[in-house]
């Protein structure tokens, strides 16, 4: 596994983990761990050769492997699997045999289970530093956290050298099973410092999911037009915050910008310039304000906490398997499970 990656720690179990670079003509750099596919950082140099890290997350990958860490747990950059966000019930029923999964929080599944594709050692399958990709792969097992059949899913990540950061999965089962998966960035245009409250944001949505008391999703649509969830243009996060109590609810995106990816949303700094775009093939983007980060140090001695970072998961709509006009989440043999978003980042220049 160490070829061409630097070599960190190693898990209680023992498996080694490792960090490898991606970095373009830019001098953009991207550094991506087979432990969870942690995004462990994303580089942008500004036009004043300033280094910006756009993610939250650890200067040492031991700390995400903390207990102490992991007790409070906001799986800062991990890919998550098999099921992004919640399962309702933590059940479901596939050609009419019902499936008990794990419980992790209240009565329902969250992201997988205790322990998803997050906390997960993946294999690294093929690295070309010099086109700027890798990519992992990893085989969950059938019963793995309750769900059915032998998935095999592989990651890849490729930078180019337009500053896009692309993270593509696919997967096939020997079983009929259910695969919905996202990743779990936390972002922080001001290279991580302070919080998110003076990034402007836009989300192409004019539509939430209705969520129960537990923010599972309940097959309802509610529109945001003029509520304090309406993005639809671009506007300071801190302006919705004065009317919430914060957001961390998906919104079905509106239009297709072209054949393969679509702009689900954009959010832009006005301390650091920067603008980071989101193109998705997925049909959702569930927007994480923040808020309820638990209070950790993270890189370079930032205490994060609430509203430190902001995320934007990509994946069908949560809970699809238990609402039937809800997009099929169902992955049977022969079939293969596809999705690709991309983080587009720039600058834009005072002039």
């Amino acid at each position: 596994m160490g070829q061409k990656g630097t070599f960190c720690c190693k898990t209680s179990e023992g498996d080694e983990i490792y960090l490898f670079s991606l970095r373009n003509n830019k001098n953009t750099e991207v550094l991506i761990s087979n432990y969870g596919c942690i995004i462990n950082a994303i580089k942008f140099q500004t036009s004043k050769e300033e280094i910006i890290d756009i993610v939250l997350g650890f200067d040492s990958m031991k700390d995400y492997i903390d207990e102490n860490y992991l007790k409070k747990y906001p799986y800062f950059g991990a890919a998550i699997g098999r099921y992004a966000n919640r399962i309702g019930g933590a059940s479901f029923t596939i050609d009419s045999v019902r499936y008990d999964v794990s419980m992790n929080n209240k009565n329902f599944q969250l992201h997988g289970g205790w322990k998803g594709f997050d906390r997960k050692i993946w294999e690294m399958i093929s690295f070309d530093e010099e086109r700027h990709f890798i990519e992992f792969q990893y085989l969950s097992k059938d019963g793995e956290e309750g769900f059915p059949g032998n998935a095999l899913v592989n990651l890849r990540f490729e930078l180019n050298d337009l500053n896009e950061l692309s993270y593509t999965y696919t997967a096939t089962t020997d079983q009929s099973t259910v695969i919905n998966l996202t990743h779990h960035s936390y972002f922080n245009l001001n290279n991580g410092v302070g919080n998110i409250l003076d990034h402007e944001l836009m989300i192409n949505s004019s539509q939430i999911l209705e969520q129960d008391k537990d923010r599972v999703s309940t097959g309802n649509l509610i529109e945001v037009e003029n509520s304090a969830f309406d993005f639809s243009r671009q506007s300071p996060i801190s302006k919705k915050m004065d009317h919430s109590n914060g957001i961390d609810h998906s919104y079905l995106i509106d239009s297709q910008e072209d054949e393969n990816l679509s702009l689900a949303a954009q959010v832009y700094s006005p301390n650091s310039h920067l603008l980071l775009e989101v193109l998705t093939s997925e049909p959702i983007v569930h927007f994480y304000a923040g808020q309820g980060i638990p209070p950790v140090m993270g890189k370079r001695g930032e205490q994060y906490g609430d509203y430190s970072g902001l995320c934007l998961e990509t994946h069908i709509h949560p809970n699809a398997i238990n609402i039937p006009h809800f997009p099929d989440t169902i992955l049977r043999p022969g079939e293969t499970y596809y999705s690709k978003t991309a983080y587009r980042i720039s600058e834009l220049v005072e002039k």
